[in-house]
């Protein structure tokens, strides 16, 4: 007989399944939820994975309908074990929880409510009207960290910032003059890479372009489709049309953030090999960061990887729109005449911050990785 002992157990086997397999859609659904669900039958034997699903590239289809697809038949009397609270309205595809009833479904374990104010709890109760068993909590921690870019742009209006910085042993992110210099090893930036690859964007400022002239792609191998759309900051509109950036602009789109004064003639131009142009105003002189954040949001980007460099690393701190930091850190030293990795800002702002707690630290080859978020 199953004891409650084992259904705890096998529960928390499954949900740590549907998390594994929701994150296989970061950075390719938004402006939706990338959500994980698998059906499971209890056999004889014990129970059986009969239904994996996680949420498609744009967004559709959704993680239940997917598992509930592939379960077919056998999702009748089975328990579904999603991240996310199953939909409740009419969007682009009927609601999950019509779904989740018509295949005969018992229970439903879930991790977390959806925010939504078209879901927010109508998904749970047409469950538990239809007569399905559910729980919610389990992997709440886990599930409020893989939903953070939807729950911040459904409850802030604007995505989940995480800020990626490389420093040497004595804080600097760059050689003097600005010179492009490679700080941290092979295994740290491979991590970067999949970074990337989990964001729906990455941002850096103009400064950061012409001084080092980056891709801003995934370019791990298999991977360049996982690129994110690249947001440069950009006041006056300085992007040269011969940069990387807008060369690939086809491929991987640009979006150029400018100030409503900067230079039609440079819109027009850039605009005419493919980038897309976004106007805020200023606050103090710079481009007003929030509205950045809300235009962003507007356009359904969850979640922003912020890269660089010193300056807008230290505007966003100071403007305190991070909600985590991952800090990778080389052995070696530069010296007095290097950047600091925070423009007018010493490192501890972030480090030794009481409203950001660490979490980890990490080895990655020679280098250490620290994780932080926002308390």
């Amino acid at each position: 007989m199953q004891t409650e002992i084992q259904t705890e157990l096998d529960d928390r086997r499954f949900m740590t399944l549907a998390l594994a397999l929701g994150r296989r859609g970061l950075g390719r659904v938004w402006p939706n939820p990338a959500v994980g669900a698998v059906v499971v039958r209890r056999e004889p034997s014990g129970p059986v994975v009969v239904g994996r699903g996680w949420t498609q590239p744009g967004g559709r289809p959704h993680a239940e309908t997917e598992a509930l697809r592939r379960a077919g038949t056998a999702a009748c009397g089975a328990t579904l074990y999603v991240t996310l609270e199953p939909c409740s309205h009419y969007g682009k595809t009927p609601p999950c929880a019509d779904a989740v009833i018509a295949a005969g479904i018992a229970r439903v374990v879930a991790a977390i409510g959806d925010p939504n104010p078209q879901v927010a709890g109508n998904g749970f109760a047409r469950l538990k009207a239809a007569g399905i068993a559910v729980d919610v909590g389990l992997g709440v921690a886990e599930a409020r960290r893989d939903h953070a870019g939807f729950l911040r742009r459904i409850l802030d209006g604007r995505p989940h910032v995480t800020l990626k910085l490389a420093v040497t042993a004595d804080d600097k992110a760059g050689a003097a003059g600005r010179r492009p210099l490679a700080i941290t090893g092979a295994l740290a930036r491979v991590r970067a890479h999949l970074m990337r690859a989990q964001s729906d964007a990455i941002l850096v400022g103009i400064g950061t372009v012409l001084a080092d002239d980056p891709q801003l792609t995934c370019r791990l191998p298999g991977m360049a489709g996982r690129s994110p759309i690249r947001v440069v900051l950009d006041g006056r509109l300085r992007l040269p049309l011969s940069s990387r950036l807008v060369a690939g602009a086809g491929a991987t789109p640009v979006w150029v953030v400018a100030a409503s004064d900067a230079p039609s003639a440079a819109e027009n131009a850039l605009r005419a090999q493919g980038a897309e142009v976004i106007r805020v105003g200023r606050r103090k002189g710079s481009l007003d960061l929030a509205e950045v954040l809300a235009r962003l949001g507007e356009r359904g980007i969850t979640r922003l990887l912020v890269e660089g460099g010193p300056m807008v690393a230290a505007s966003f701190l100071a403007d305190e729109l991070v909600d985590e930091a991952v800090l990778m850190r080389a052995p070696h030293a530069i010296g007095g005449d290097g950047i600091d990795a925070l423009e007018g800002l010493p490192l501890t702002a972030l480090t030794n911050a009481p409203q950001f707690t660490r979490l980890a630290v990490e080895p990655a080859g020679d280098d250490t990785v620290e994780l932080f978020a926002r308390v």
